[in-house]
């Protein structure tokens, strides 16, 4: 099939031509990568293609979609497991199809949830550019806490909620989890009580742990009901000095209410490897020009806030698998059987999307 990539990287561009020359030399599809984004005024590039392959910060509206149709694209191929970019209520009116990468690598996130947490407590990151001036001193860097024993609230234990739980488990921490949907495999390890090497997990109400927990981390789906959860009356539940971490969704989080409590001090450190207007920066070289998001601008400036691009699935284990599912579901698709990882076949719900 002839596929059509947008939002190209180097590492996009290698991974799926690995993942495409992996087949057998009749089943190969023609990739073209382009740099350029999803968005109205690109739409038009993917005339004559099959496929349309996109990321997290393509915007697949309906005015999109609708000029995808009339070029003929039959597939929507998304190198995320997310899906909010784009308009799938107007992707069956269309009878498009879309598929997606259910759980490439939800330990990767996991363990760049905790980066963030160990760099901020620790403040590795900012000893690190004095010892490189020749400060070898401790003075006027705050001391860090010991995590075992402490509280480590996880909002959404689906797959990497799951994983950073484990994590956190190991290292001693007590855990609370919410989500609407519980975990079985969770739920059994709460019946167990405390575990060898660690401390032990409990669901709770989204209440119990916005008050109980020393370190909040965020791993939900982005929907209507959970949009800026982390809001003016949660944050207010929350215990002072608290640790938040986001490597799930922007849009969970509503920056204004949490730059006022980083000014106030309720919120004691803030790790972010995604923003709810990250579309317009992550992923681009903006070092000499002038970043135009006042919000990110300002959450930038405390001393006390990590803010990475996006980051937390880049691992090379990650890479290969979004390229190897990505081209295994073009590749069901061209078959003309309903890939495994469908969201929308034709037009007909296959997964119904949180």
């Amino acid at each position: 099939m002839k596929v059509v990539v947008f939002s190209t990287k180097d590492y996009d561009k290698d991974s799926l031509i690995a993942a495409n020359d992996d087949l057998a030399t009749a089943d190969r599809h023609s990739l073209t990568f382009l740099e350029a984004r999803v968005e109205e005024t690109t739409a038009s590039l993917a005339e004559g293609y099959d496929v349309v392959c996109c990321f997290v910060n393509d915007e697949v509206t309906s005015s999109v979609i609708d000029t995808w149709k009339k070029s003929g694209v039959k597939l929507i191929a998304l190198r995320s497991a997310g899906c909010n970019n784009v308009d799938l209520d107007h992707v069956v009116i269309c009878g498009l199809s879309v598929v997606h990468v259910p759980a490439y690598s939800p330990q990767a996130v996991a363990e760049h949830a905790l980066a963030l947490l160990l760099t901020l407590n620790r403040k590795t990151h900012k000893v690190y550019n004095r010892v490189r001036e020749g400060n070898f001193c401790l003075e006027g860097v705050p001391p860090g806490i010991v995590l075992a024993g402490k509280t480590v609230g996880v909002l959404g234990t689906g797959n990497i909620g799951e994983c950073f739980v484990r994590i956190m488990l190991g290292l001693g921490c007590h855990v609370l989890g919410y989500d609407v949907v519980e975990s079985r495999s969770l739920v059994a390890l709460q019946e167990k009580g405390q575990i060898e090497g660690g401390d032990s997990f409990e669901y709770r109400s989204l209440d119990e742990v916005l008050q109980a927990s020393d370190v909040i981390s965020l791993h939900m789906p982005l929907t209507p009901d959970t949009q800026g959860i982390i809001g003016p009356g949660n944050i207010n539940k929350m215990k002072e000095n608290v640790i938040l971490i986001n490597t799930s969704r922007g849009g969970l989080v509503d920056s204004k209410a949490v730059i006022t409590a980083l000014k106030k001090k309720h919120i004691g450190a803030l790790g972010l490897d995604t923003y709810e207007e990250e579309g317009d920066f992550f992923y681009r070289d903006l070092s000499q020009e002038v970043v135009s998001d006042d919000q990110l601008i300002r959450l930038m400036t405390f001393p006390n806030v990590l803010v990475t691009p996006h980051q937390g699935f880049y691992t090379r284990e990650a890479l290969s698998a979004i390229a190897s599912s990505t081209i295994t579901s073009i590749s069901e698709f061209s078959r003309e059987t309903q890939p495994a990882a469908s969201i929308i076949y034709r037009g007909a719900v296959i997964k119904e999307m949180q």
